[in-house]
């Protein structure tokens, strides 16, 4: 039997001076080569459970493994096994493309020869390899946001975190990095992934979790879930179980 690349147990986390837990006992498990949709209205929990995965803040109570090691106790090996990309663009806007993705090679330890090739395969394939030797400061902000993307694969993760990938990019940006993602899938790298956009995650995700105030409310592959609830759409049946309440 396969070992899942996530294991979550009983994950608890309450933040001081709050009396709501902000993940509640959440127990989760993510198969390899999965692309999985964590999905939920502002507040829910998501990004405390993603900064949890990634080391960023510590769990309450509870148990997580990633690829079979301890968030708690090994975190420093786990580190050389994920990508993690941020929705808030963290590149360096007075240096080239090229520039930006040698720096952080070398953040990642990874030697000349073992990122050079690699710098390259990844531009073109995010349509950039014309364009590495210009300042970031004058890309558009679709550009931006596939650049954002290609430095969290420089160490060809397992697993890639993705925090709103395609939030504010155009439709021609947002299907090329869709479709590109799917590529790196589909090569072995397991997706974690977050979005507000229901229409996208219905497409793009093999499976998806609905969190909402802390806890699981649905789990499973989007179309079998739409048929199941009697629901047209992802984005109806997250408002039919979240409600339609404005969040902060």
């Amino acid at each position: 039997m396969n070992v899942p690349i996530i294991e979550i147990k009983n994950l608890f986390k309450i933040y001081e001076k709050n009396n709501v837990p902000a993940v509640n006992n959440l127990s989760l498990n993510i198969e390899k080569g999965e692309i999985f949709g964590l999905l939920g209205p502002n507040g829910a929990g998501k990004t405390t459970i993603i900064s949890i995965l990634c080391g960023l803040r510590h769990s309450s109570s509870g148990d997580v493994k990633i690829c079979n090691l301890s968030v708690n106790n090994d975190m420093e090996k786990i580190k050389h096994l994920i990508g993690v990309v941020p929705q808030e663009i963290a590149l360096y806007q007075t240096l080239t493309a090229y520039e930006n993705l040698k720096i952080f090679s070398g953040i990642y330890g990874l030697k000349k020869k073992e990122y050079e090739t690699h710098i390259n395969e990844l531009l073109s394939l995010f349509g950039l390899d014309k364009f590495k030797n210009r300042y970031v400061s004058k890309y558009s902000g679709g550009m931006k946001r596939r650049l954002n993307i290609i430095v969290g694969l420089l160490h060809q993760p397992k697993l890639l975190f993705l925090d709103e990938p395609t939030v504010g990019i155009d439709v021609i940006s947002r299907c090329m990095i869709l479709e590109n993602l799917t590529q790196i899938n589909n090569a072995g790298t397991t997706i974690i992934y977050t979005s507000h956009y229901m229409n996208e995650a219905e497409n793009f995700c093999t499976s998806i979790a609905l969190i909402n105030d802390g806890k699981i409310i649905l789990k499973g592959k989007p179309k079998e879930l739409i048929v199941q609830n009697n629901t047209k759409s992802l984005e109806e049946l997250f408002i039919q179980k979240t409600g339609k309440e404005l969040r902060e």
